[in-house]
């Protein structure tokens, strides 16, 4: 997809991985990790910000936008972890800056508290963390994946814009609609779609929650005010379990925060990753 190329292939026990990074090598790494059912594209605004700064590494989870989608593949938040700390080692980044999204929250939590993965600090962004999660739709799809997979193609598109457009206070452009639907039409991003459904599991989550305050490094959590698929109270929740971080909640942005308001995003951000500690400290 060439206007968000991601040049470089890592394969992974899940499948072959998407990814590049932007910004001079040598510079202050940042990992960047989008949720479902979105890809890095969501956060093209905020990485090429923080490549002025940093190396910004960002990367498609396998079965979710360039990165390989097949029958059979495991693309739960249990492999997910396990395929970033994989990746992290594969980068050669001991301890990077990580600012993840959604379901790229619960991915970076499990690497960190599960997979031994060392950060020098952690942004989530509405991450998927505290149970219960997952919209009314996603259960309801997540009950019947057998019967959403025979949908006709155009029913399935209108399905998976709807539900996109729904992440969004004021709207998406309708060419950032089209380009965040795309991976997920014709035969294989269809049945890629669902699969990411079927295999979400909050059992997942339920495995690290209780050991968020095991978290000793500065953290971050951002919350998009207007967010309807997970309520800003879990903002406060997760802000109250992690010792030590900080609540910047974004006015006016729903659960995509990269897409409604990515100047308040960036910003709060960059104060952020300046604040942590060099990797010398």
């Amino acid at each position: 997809m060439s206007d968000w190329p991601l040049t470089k292939t890592y394969r992974s026990t899940s499948g072959d991985v998407r990814w590049d990074h932007l910004g001079e090598p040598g510079r202050n790494p940042v990992v960047l990790c989008h949720g479902t059912p979105f890809s890095s594209y969501v956060w093209r605004a905020v990485a090429r910000s923080l490549a002025r700064r940093h190396q910004v590494f960002v990367w498609d989870m396998p079965g979710y936008g360039a990165s390989q989608m097949s029958a059979g593949q495991d693309v739960s938040l249990a492999a997910q972890g396990r395929v970033f700390t994989q990746l992290l080692a594969h980068w050669g980044l001991a301890e990077p800056l990580v600012v993840a999204h959604d379901f790229g929250g619960a991915v970076s939590l499990r690497a960190h508290l599960l997979h031994g993965a060392r950060y020098r600090a952690l942004a989530l962004v509405d991450p998927v963390a505290l149970a219960p999660w997952g919209s009314p739709f996603f259960r309801l799809v997540g009950g019947h994946c057998e019967v959403f997979e025979q949908l006709p193609p155009a029913l399935h598109r209108a399905l998976v814009r709807e539900y996109i457009s729904s992440a969004s206070s004021p709207g998406l452009h309708p060419a950032v609609l089209d380009r965040l639907a795309r991976p997920w039409l014709g035969e294989v991003g269809q049945a890629a779609f669902y699969r990411q459904i079927a295999q979400a599991d909050q059992r997942h989550t339920d495995e690290i929650q209780h050991r968020y305050g095991e978290i000793g490094i500065p953290a971050l959590v951002c919350w998009g005010q207007e967010d309807t698929w997970i309520p800003p109270a879990k903002g406060h929740e997760l802000t109250a379990r992690i010792p030590g971080a900080r609540l910047e909640p974004i006015t006016g942005a729903g659960h995509l925060v990269q897409e409604d308001a990515p100047a308040e995003l960036t910003a709060a951000l960059v104060d952020f990753l300046q604040s942590a500690p060099d990797a010398s400290d």
